[in-house]
């Protein structure tokens, strides 16, 4: 029956959630002072990721620029995600793995994160994204899964890696979903102070 495979994909998701628990926050903390810092410093995150991916760079752009769980002043964040006429048109007049770096290189500033999703940490366009990053002195928080991919040798010692101790796509993409909630409550309570 449909809800025996429904709960063993709830229990599975409880199980990444659990190993991530045990591994992650170090890092998490980490990354999340980076974004701090770069906020304090009047700085600025860029975010990109394709599909899903492409859904959590928003989500985290938008609990930035509106707010998360509190009333507070929006924090400047942009999804390099979100602009279709921008999208298509390096799509098509240069390549598809272009189309976060190139907006990197007018957009961002030494100072700034990037914050660069994948779920393999192998997408050539997020490499690419990373990689302008760097040119730009940028900081580099990464989210990825499984062995991190071509992306965990590219980052420098100042950048993050958040690897979700996962394979399958979908549990990768739900813990990711989760850091990032962690994330902007980091923001919110050391920019911000303690919730009522």
């Amino acid at each position: 029956m449909d809800t025996t495979r429904i709960k063993s994909h709830m229990l599975d998701s409880a199980e990444i959630k659990r190993l991530a628990a045990e591994q992650l926050p170090t890092v998490i903390a980490q990354a999340g002072q980076i974004m701090v810092e770069c906020f304090l410093a009047k700085n600025k995150i860029l975010s990109c990721g394709n599909g899903g991916s492409a859904g959590d760079a928003q989500h985290f752009s938008s609990e930035m620029l509106n707010r998360f769980e509190r009333e507070r002043p929006g924090l400047p964040a942009i999804a390099l995600t979100t602009d279709t006429s921008t999208l298509t048109s390096i799509a098509n007049d240069y390549a598809y793995n272009e189309v976060f770096s190139k907006q990197i290189r007018a957009l961002g500033q030494a100072g700034d994160v990037l914050l660069a999703i994948s779920t393999s940490g192998n997408s050539d366009n997020i490499i690419h994204a990373i990689e302008a990053a760097h040119e730009k002195n940028m900081t580099v928080v990464a989210l990825t899964g499984r062995d991190g991919g071509k992306i965990a040798a590219q980052l420098h010692p100042q950048d993050i890696e958040i690897r979700v101790p996962a394979e399958r796509t979908a549990r990768i993409q739900e813990v990711h979903l989760l850091i990032i909630h962690c994330l902007c409550d980091m923001i919110d309570h050391r920019l911000f102070g303690q919730k009522d």
